[in-house]
């Protein structure tokens, strides 16, 4: 199956999946129809979301090609799989990011590294952005945010520190309902791969603490 279709098949895979689970997902912004996308990262949700909202490569951990259905899609979905501590993977992955960015499909990556429970975005790490500033490719920044019914923190949905899979999926599952939002910003050309990590950092934590006050009100509410 050609590259782009796999990730076209990822989507369409990714929306029935939420549909079939009653998850919620709000997009505002542009859809980057090329290029790199750098976004915060919470949860393997976030996965299942971004996918659903555009065709795009992932960049993951290898771990993940491992996991159970998860694995099988990202396959399927031509994700580009990076084992973690390795300089090799890395700068086998570096050279596909690089030659996918040639594609009319954006490849998504996390660089922060690991999934967090939404204190703060992380530094992002930008060996793994200078593919796009080399190629003279669009970046664009995303940032995810979930919003739980009744007022609950958003950390209750993030999977980060010691938390296992299926258990926190079944807790994820069965807890109350919420929202994913999800907001892209405009794609801009970087000519240096550090000032395209601290921009796209800024960009992404400016949107989130701007949506903190209001989910704040929200909860107040209730």
């Amino acid at each position: 199956m050609p590259l782009e279709r796999r990730a076209r098949w990822l989507q369409a895979t990714t929306r029935g999946i939420l549909a079939g689970l009653g998850i919620n997902f709000e997009v505002d912004g542009q859809l980057p129809g090329c290029g790199l996308i750098v976004s915060n990262h919470l949860s393997y949700l976030d996965i299942l979301l971004i996918s659903a909202a555009t065709p795009c490569f992932f960049v993951a951990k290898s771990e993940i090609g491992h996991w159970p259905f998860f694995g099988w899609a990202a396959r399927r979905g031509g994700t580009i799989f990076l084992k973690r501590a390795s300089m090799a993977s890395a700068n086998a992955a570096a050279g596909e990011i690089y030659d996918r960015l040639a594609l009319s499909v954006p490849v998504l990556l996390f660089p922060e590294g690991t999934s967090t429970d939404g204190a703060q975005v992380l530094r992002f790490h930008s060996r793994l952005i200078a593919p796009a500033v080399a190629a003279g490719a669009p970046i664009t920044a995303a940032a995810i945010r979930y919003e739980i019914e009744g007022g609950e923190a958003e950390r209750e949905l993030c999977w980060y520190g010691d938390a296992t899979l299926l258990p926190h999926l079944w807790k994820a599952l069965g807890g109350s309902g919420f929202t994913a939002r999800i907001h892209f910003g405009e794609p801009r050309i970087y000519a240096d791969r550090r000032e395209a990590a601290d921009r796209t950092h800024a960009e992404i934590t400016a949107w989130r603490e701007a949506g903190k006050p209001a989910l704040e009100m929200v909860g107040a509410a209730d």
